[in-house]
């Protein structure tokens, strides 16, 4: 008898041997802690696209519907509480459908941060404005948008969470700051690649495209931490000591045109606002910048007349364009007591020298440069750029006779406190070198001590004419505290 074993027929009486049945293994199961928090994330996220969806249909009707009843143009804080009040019932709409979908809430101090990030998407600066808000941070550096990474302003650094949620929304977002903070009409696209503008709160953006590795976009976004400044602060932090503090002090008082130098983040801008403290309230001050980051002309109790000046980049016709060395002309003729110049980086050099060297004494200016010397160097290049072509003595005997004093910052040797390490005095101009004398100069620790009898004679009269103790200089290992 044939019987069919597994749809097979099976001659006599002749099975295939029993083989016992093995239970299916289960599916690896997940872990707890793992599943809540991909569950979290999906909340989340359903959360977030409901509150995006919500904000983008109802605030314009709402905006409109404001408008009618008032007759007025809604203000940029009236949209804020608009989008605050059209998020609250948001959130309490989504909260029902997901209990009503048998689906798991955010807590609320995540619903509240989404409901911060879904504002400042619309208000304020995305991913960034985590860090904006914190003011211990002073650089953020973006290689992608999940590359970022901060600097503190006591020196530390560390990596930090994505600021968008990839490479094209990082563009979008820088597109947008653009937008927002230019009056002009400004892009970011692979025809101009380059971005350099100030953010509403007065930090520094830099950002290109197109040109990183992967043609990514990056950016780096400088502050401020100090918009005010004085000299006494500066002591406070360990920038100077009470010698240096009343000998900057003289050197303004007696009207000394001085340059100050250092690296990238040395506090060149810090102690220009510092030393322009010092000035007489009433004296008529213009600024030139290539983006506005002195801010004199804020706090009229301490600079009353005060003209600041921007340079402009061209539209996108490739027109209007003013360069720093154009605004130095045109200050001139605003009749300035003196001129300050944030940041010399080209042939503007040769304007702010014959501003010094003509009746404006008492102007200033910053230049990046590894020390007080290489600066006479770096004034060369940057004249060589401009329209006069000066041949490098001629230079040298503009830089001699416009320069007297040149400031110079480091890092301390613990590298988070910034100090004054040396400053030369401009003596003359000898062909192919600027003479000068180091009359404080590194110590041990980088900070500047004096070096007696270096100092010129007669300037040495017109700073104890103005209140300096020339005992100061007889410290050689400054005022320092041990």
């Amino acid at each position: 008898m044939n019987v069919p074993v597994n749809g097979r027929p099976v001659s006599g009486n002749r099975y295939p041997p029993l083989v016992p049945l093995r239970p299916q293994a289960p599916a690896a199961a997940i872990p707890v802690q793992d599943r809540l928090a991909v569950e979290t994330s999906a909340a989340e996220e359903r959360l977030r696209q409901h509150l995006r969806d919500t904000l983008a249909t109802e605030l314009p009707k709402q905006v409109e519907a404001q408008q009618r009843r008032t007759g007025a143009t809604v203000t940029r804080e009236s949209r804020h509480t608009l989008a605050r009040m059209i998020l609250d019932d948001a959130v309490a709409v989504h909260s029902e459908r997901e209990l009503m979908d048998n689906r798991a809430l955010v807590g609320r101090d995540l619903e509240q941060r989404v409901i911060g990030e879904v504002v400042n998407e619309l208000f304020g600066m995305a991913g960034l404005q985590p860090l904006l808000d914190d003011p211990a941070v002073e650089t953020i550096n973006v290689n992608r948008f999940d590359r970022v990474f901060v600097q503190y302003n006591d020196g530390r650094r560390a990596q930090v969470g994505p600021i968008a949620g990839s490479n094209e929304e990082l563009t979008d977002l820088v597109r947008l700051l653009a937008a927002r903070a230019s009056s002009q009409e400004r892009r970011f696209d692979q025809g101009s690649p380059i971005l350099n503008l100030q953010l509403p709160g007065g930090e520094r953006l830099f950002a290109v495209m197109g040109v990183t590795d992967g043609g990514v976009t990056a950016l780096s976004i400088r502050r401020h931490g100090y918009l005010t400044a004085t000299l006494a602060e500066l002591r406070a932090r360990g920038t100077l000591d009470p010698g240096l503090e009343q000998f900057l002090r003289a050197l303004v008082k007696a009207r000394k045109n001085i340059l100050i130098t250092g690296g990238t983040g040395a506090g060149k801008t810090t102690l220009l606002r510092a030393l322009a403290a010092e000035m007489d309230p009433m004296e008529r001050i213009v600024t030139i910048e290539d983006a506005f980051e002195l801010g004199l002309q804020f706090d009229p109790e301490i600079h009353a007349d005060v003209t600041a000046f921007q340079a402009r980049e061209a539209n996108i016709e490739g027109e209007g364009v003013i360069s720093q060395a154009e605004l130095v002309r045109c200050g001139l003729r605003l009749s300035p007591d003196r001129v300050i110049v944030g940041e010399i980086r080209g042939p503007e050099v040769i304007p702010m020298c014959n501003a010094m060297s003509q009746g404006n004494d008492g102007s200033m200016a910053t230049l990046h440069a590894s020390s007080s010397r290489i600066a006479f160097t770096r004034l060369a290049s940057y004249a060589a750029q401009g329209v006069e072509r000066l041949p490098l003595e001629a230079t040298n005997l503009l830089v001699a006779s416009a320069v007297h004093f040149v400031v110079h910052l480091a890092r301390g040797t613990d590298r988070t406190t910034r100090v004054v390490s040396s400053i030369r005095e401009v003596v003359d101009a000898d062909g192919a070198q600027v003479v000068s004398n180091e009359v404080y100069r590194p110590g041990a620790d980088r900070r500047a001590c004096p070096v007696a009898g270096t100092l010129r004679t007669d300037t040495l009269d017109d700073l104890v004419d103005v209140g300096f103790d020339p005992g100061v200089l007889e410290q050689p290992d400054g005022w320092w505290p041990s």
